[in-house]
């Protein structure tokens, strides 16, 4: 587990997998130890083709449903978390920014096992955020067969 020693706040971007969820689960559990923060983001990406501001009703929805979730999880734990929603048009982009805008002194994603053509991927927001983010970046992934068992 990464150490803990030094950040006092950490934001978790979640986007409804598995691996976003025990992200939470994860920065909750060593938020207590430490006494740190947790805030937690989900960002809806919009296409170039819509305005920025524009009412995107079934991914508000979806949002809500997911921050609700991470929420849960976290009140389980005894920890308060800070939850928000957020339109842009690119997510790591996004989490960079919010990361910065609120000080924080971790990032925290879970990486779903993804093996598309037999091989490993990050994905585009893990990549983005690792190589833009000026803070720690935690990523979490759980082996293929924990993902499947949890489902």
């Amino acid at each position: 587990m990464p150490r803990a020693q030094g950040v006092q706040s950490y934001l978790v971007a979640v986007d409804g997998s598995d691996a976003s969820y025990g992200a939470v689960i994860a920065a909750c559990d060593l938020a207590k130890r430490s006494k740190a923060t947790v805030s937690v983001l989900y960002v809806i990406e919009v296409p170039r083709s819509v305005a920025l501001d524009a009412a995107l009703d079934a991914e508000l929805q979806r949002g809500e449903e997911i921050l609700a979730k991470a929420e849960h999880l976290a009140a389980e734990r005894g920890i308060p978390v800070q939850a928000d929603l957020i339109q842009a048009r690119q997510a790591g982009h996004a989490v960079v920014d919010e990361a910065i805008d609120r000080g924080v002194d971790a990032i925290v994603l879970g990486v779903e096992y993804h093996r598309p053509l037999g091989q490993f991927t990050l994905g585009r927001l893990p990549l983005y955020v690792l190589e833009h983010a000026p803070t720690q970046v935690w990523l979490i992934r759980y082996p293929a067969s924990d993902m499947a068992r949890e489902r």
